[in-house]
Formats: structure tokens, sequence, C-alpha cells
């Protein structure tokens, strides 16, 4: 088929700009807004955290065989970026509304309004996602479309993150539940209206038809060897980028402090956790954009062997950068560079879910697109789980406070919970990347058995046509 238009891949990508605006907001702030804002003590709000995620992986593959089985005019996955909009945004909202409550009461509307948003986001993030195998039949097309969907999600991301601190500061104050409310009535509106231009600017292309069971589709998906070591690598990468994410909010509150300026050719700028992660975003764009020249080249799990290597290095050495004015910089630099490896990565690990869609097609005779990716998502929730549940929890165990009436009496954090977020940032993601590495390693669908597979689906689905 011919190449897609522009206008396509822009709007395609404008669906996973609204997502990622929810999403990075999620996993880096939640666990903040959970502790030190809502009210929540670290092992209830871990807990929280692990089970309405693991209760949204579940619900994945639901969303993945309603979508598939899905059938109307506008095909089967698109229709649900226009019906599911607006919950979407309203349940954001509600997330970070602070009821007047008890702790019971509180710790109750958490749970609803945690699981809603969970179960709302899978909805309509599992079938955009399942649009990429129906958009065109192209390998290189689909690594294009997904570039164009990260590039725009890291956009996105940057936006929320860069902005989320000065709009909440804006709205009513940072330490306040209502900066926090306002800032997210505004951010929902923003992801409302890019779902509703995703619709309308994306087309389904091809039409895949499932002729087995639901059974069927699912006794596929187990015997796929490809689909089990890449959720497995996938679930790895979405654990680093959490792990590290989730604690920088709490790490530049108590290892770099809150009065720390940066001097860049004579002009001084705050160096706050919003510019950290917002630098990573943008850096994150510069990975996607990468991502097809050197995936093209070296090939993809190669690539992604590659990418996770260099993570490792990287995550060590951030240890070792001590809280000084140069240091603060050169953990600039290496958010850079560790930012712009897992920008390469994201767009990379759609595409490969896309390839493992075509070898599910082509092995097993069933067209279960929406299940395939419906996979990717709820390994990206569980890594986010284990990940946002699992820094909670040490820094609990290492004996963090977040009593603010303590903080403000002058108790200084224990070393060992100053200790435990230093790890967070280096060593406990390092050990994720190789691990991550180590899986993909027996990944079998390399670039030769892909243009294979490619060829004979053309000649099946010429004689269909």
């Amino acid at each position: 088929m011919a190449k897609s238009k522009l206008s396509e891949k822009i709007g395609y990508g404008f669906g996973d700009m609204s997502s990622s605006m929810f999403w990075k907001i999620f996993s880096y702030y939640l666990p903040f807004f959970y502790s030190n804002i809502f009210g929540l003590s670290l092992v209830d709000a871990g807990v929280l955290v692990l089970v309405t995620r693991i209760w949204d992986a579940v619900s994945d593959p639901m969303m993945g065989v309603i979508s598939d089985r899905t059938n109307t005019k506008w095909g089967k996955y698109r229709p649900y970026l226009l019906w599911v909009a607006p919950f979407f945004s309203i349940c954001g909202i509600l997330l970070f509304t602070t009821p007047d409550l008890n702790y019971g009461g509180k710790l109750i509307w958490a749970y609803v309004t945690y699981i809603l948003m969970m179960t709302v986001y899978t909805g309509i993030n599992v079938p955009y996602g399942a649009m990429l195998g129906v958009m065109t039949d192209d390998t290189n097309e689909k690594t294009v479309f997904s570039s164009f969907r990260m590039f725009f999600a890291y956009g996105g991301s940057f936006i929320s993150l860069f902005l989320w601190e000065p709009l909440t500061n804006l709205m009513g104050g940072y330490n306040t539940p209502k900066g926090w409310f306002w800032a997210m009535v505004v951010i929902a509106a923003a992801c409302f209206v890019m779902f509703i231009l995703c619709f309308v600017m994306t087309k389904e292309h091809l039409k895949t038809v499932s002729t087995v069971s639901v059974g069927s589709d699912f006794k596929a998906l187990l015997s796929n060897k490809p689909w089990w070591l890449l959720i497995g690598a996938a679930l790895c990468f979405n654990l680093f980028n959490t792990v590290r994410g989730a604690t920088v909010a709490y790490f530049f509150q108590d290892i770099i402090g809150s009065n720390v300026n940066l001097v860049f050719f004579g002009l001084m700028f705050a160096f706050y956790a919003g510019l950290f992660l917002g630098v990573g975003e943008v850096s994150n764009m510069v990975g996607v954009a990468s991502c097809v020249p050197i995936s093209g080249r070296f090939g993809k799990k190669t690539t992604f062997i590659l990418v996770n290597g260099s993570l490792v290095v990287l995550s060590i050495l951030f240890y070792f950068i001590p809280c000084t004015p140069t240091g603060y910089w050169m953990m600039l630099i290496f958010q850079i560079l560790i930012s712009i490896l897992t920008g390469i990565m994201s767009p990379l690990v759609w595409s490969m879910y896309a390839d493992v869609s075509d070898y599910a097609e082509l092995e097993f005779k069933t067209a279960s697109t929406g299940l395939i990716f419906s996979s990717s998502s709820m390994a990206q929730k569980f890594g986010g789980a284990i990940g946002g549940a699992a820094v909670l929890w040490l820094l609990d165990g290492f004996g963090y406070i977040t009593d603010a009436t303590q903080l403000a009496q002058g108790i200084a954090q224990p070393a060992d919970a100053l200790t435990c977020l230093r790890w967070l940032m280096s060593f406990i993601p390092a050990c994720v990347a190789l691990l991550s590495m180590c899986v993909v390693w027996f990944y079998p669908l390399t670039t030769e058995r892909v243009n294979e597979i490619n060829a004979e689906l053309k000649k099946i689905r010429a004689i269909e046509d």
C-alpha cells in the first residue's frame, strides 16, 4: 500500500501526546501526591499503586479482545478514541481531588478514583495502540508511525512535567490540594482535545478479521515465544523508567534541596524536579528521532541490546556524581544521555510489538492485533505498578519521613533513607536494564525473519482480497 500521509502520522501522535501527559504525571508525581499532599502513609500508598495497576494490567487483554471484535464504520479501534475521551479527562480530575474525609474515607476515595482512572485509561489506550497494526502493512512505516507517536508523547510529557509545578503554584500552591486539583483540570482539558484530533486525523487502512474463538486467541498468545520475551523485556524497560521517575520528586526535595540554582552564560535559573524531568522529555524526543536510522542500520534486536547496555553503565555512574554546582550540571548531562537512550527504546518496543502481531497472524492464523498490543500496555502497567510501589516501600523500609510536622521541626531525613534515594536513581535501575538486555538476547524475530514474515503475509492477503 502507498505511504501514509504526514497528517495521519501527526494525528496518530496526538493520541499518545494526550496519554503521556496523564501517564507521566501519574508515574512521577502521583506517589508524591498521595504521601505528601493527599495524606496517605507510604505503605498504604504503595499498596494502592500496586493493587490498582495490577487490576489495570489484567484488564488490558480483556479490552484487547473486545476491540478486536468491534466493527463500526470507523473501524475496530479508532471509535474508542471518540467514545472514551470525555471520561478519560473527568477521571483524571477526580484522581487529583482531595475530599474532606477522615483517613479511611480518603483511602476508599483513592482506591475508587484510581481504579476508575486506570480502567478508562485501558479503554482508550489499548485500542489506540492496536491502531498501529491496521494503519499500514509496511514494517518500516510502522517504525515511522511509532516514532511520530513517541515524539509527540515525549513532547506532551515535557509540557506537563515542565509546567506541573508552576501550574500548581499558580492555581493555589504546590503543597496544597487546591493547586494540584486545578492544575489537573488544565491538563485534562488539553488531553480531551488531543484525543479528538487523533480520531479526526487518522484512518484504519487494513481490515483484519479474527476467525477463531477468544479461547483460541489466548491459546495462541500463550504459545507465542516472541511475545513472552518481548513482554518481559518491555516490563523491565518500564520498570526502569518508573523507578527513576517516581524517585525524582523525593530526590530533589531531600538530596538536592529547593533553593538550588544553575548559571548558564550569566543567566541564573532554578534546578528543580520539573526542569530535570522536562529536560529528560526533550532528550527523549531526540532519541525518538534517532530510532529509525539506528534501528534501520543495526536491526531492532541489536539496537535494543546496545541501548540497555549503555543504560546500565550510565545508571551506575550516576551514583558517584557529587551534590556540588559542577555535580548538578553532570546530573543534568546524565539525564540527557539516559533520556536519549530511553527515547530510542520507546518507538522500538511498539514497532517490535507490531512485528509480533504479524508473526502471530502467520503462525497461528489469528488476527489478534488488539490482544497483542494490549499486552504491551499490560507490561507498561505492571512495570509501573511494581516500580511505583517498590519506591514507596523501600523509602518506608529505610525510615523516610513524610510527616510535615516533623520536618517543620527540623528533623532530618535518616542517612539510610538518603542512601536509598541515591540507589533508586542508580544501581537499582541499572540492574533492571541489565535484566531487560538479557531477556531480549533470546528474542527470535531478527530483521531477516521479519522480512520473511511480511513477504508471506502479503501473499496470503493478496489471495484473500
